[in-house]
């Protein structure tokens, strides 16, 4: 407390009592520096999220494009290409091995946005989240807050991102499509117009919220589970410590998310090939193609490449993510229990 004492018994006085009421002002400041709605929490840590969530999808989603164009394929042909690794090579040996790059600018840009949007949004709606229902609230009900605001991040994310998806996906899966991201974007405006970039918007909402919901859920309570075995606040763990949290809750995620998102992954690369599913509404042709694949195979055609794709990927942005945070000298916002001391 400030308040100024008079009478000259007062402690304030002393040294010794000066020293306390310095500790306890510290104290205090560190708890509201903890909480949702401290000053830190400004526009500019949100641009800085953003551009770490950016930073961090579009350099794993490019490190993992030869992956992806195989597994395309393998989704879209499976009799043609039966593994993951004989898949690159058949395709670096018919093809080329610039081939394995296909769709690499509309995949960079693409991620650039996404993650942009997705990091940036779960952080600003954990915050806003935390700060509507008090640290208390909050604390209590993390896990709800962090899927609520994964799947409201997610969803306004796709809307950016699917026209860039669905140009990507042609440029796989049919060589004469233009394959710059720009000319292929056009094309489809032109000759097919502005609404068959939401095509896939259903499917890719189905794949990609519950994905991203258990994604940054297991992520947080997996790296809060590793904080609590090392007996360490998160803002105590630095270095090499700190990134093998982000490392290692970051597979877990991947893993679990990989599995949760997998059967609409599979509908969505085949409902992309032209009349597959047949004629009719989406919802119909998503029907007609889940039934002619079935349930066990929806769920694990391709599943192991796709966990070990997915557990990379999902480690490698969440600490990609926290180094860029770092160096922009922002530190994320964490959950606290306001019943815990601080020490």
């Amino acid at each position: 407390g400030n308040h100024t004492c008079f009478g000259g018994n007062s402690i304030t006085k002393t040294n010794a009592g000066g020293r306390f009421s310095e500790v306890r002002k510290e104290r205090e400041m560190a708890h509201q520096n903890d909480s949702a709605s401290s000053k830190k929490y400004n526009a500019m840590y949100y641009v800085k999220s953003a551009l770490a969530g950016g930073i961090c999808c579009s350099i794993t989603h490019s490190a993992v494009c030869p992956v992806d164009v195989v597994k395309t394929r393998m989704q879209l042909e499976p009799g043609r290409y039966k593994s993951l690794l004989g898949g690159m090579r058949q395709v670096a040996a018919s093809e080329g091995v610039g081939a394995l790059a296909t769709g690499l600018g509309a995949t960079a840009a693409g991620y650039f946005v996404q993650g942009w949007f997705k990091f940036g949004g779960v952080e600003f709606f954990k915050i806003k989240f935390a700060q509507f229902l008090g640290d208390e609230a909050a604390w209590n009900n993390r896990t709800a807050i962090y899927l609520a605001s994964s799947a409201l991040a997610e969803i306004i994310a796709d809307v950016f991102l699917c026209p860039l998806e669905a140009t990507r996906i042609r440029a796989v899966g049919n060589p004469a499509f233009p394959q710059s991201l720009p000319s292929g974007l056009l094309h489809i405006v032109k000759n097919e117009g502005f609404l068959r970039f939401y095509d896939g918007i259903v499917p890719i909402l189905f794949k990609q919220v519950p994905y991203t919901m258990a994604k940054f859920a297991v992520q947080g309570k997996t790296a809060e589970a590793m904080y609590n075995a090392m007996g360490k606040r998160p803002e105590e763990v630095k270095g090499a410590l700190a990134m093998g949290v982000a490392l290692g809750s970051g597979v877990v995620a991947g893993i679990v998310a990989a599995i949760i998102s997998h059967p609409a992954d599979t509908l969505l690369s085949k409902i992309n090939k032209a009349g597959a599913g047949g004629e009719g509404s989406m919802f119909k042709r998503l029907g007609v193609v889940a039934k002619e694949m079935g349930f066990v195979k929806l769920c694990l055609t391709g599943l192991g490449a796709r966990c070990v794709m997915i557990g990379a990927l999902t480690a490698g942005q969440f600490a990609i993510f926290d180094s860029v945070m770092a160096a922009l000298g922002a530190s994320k916002f964490h959950f606290h229990d306001p019943k815990e001391k601080h020490h």
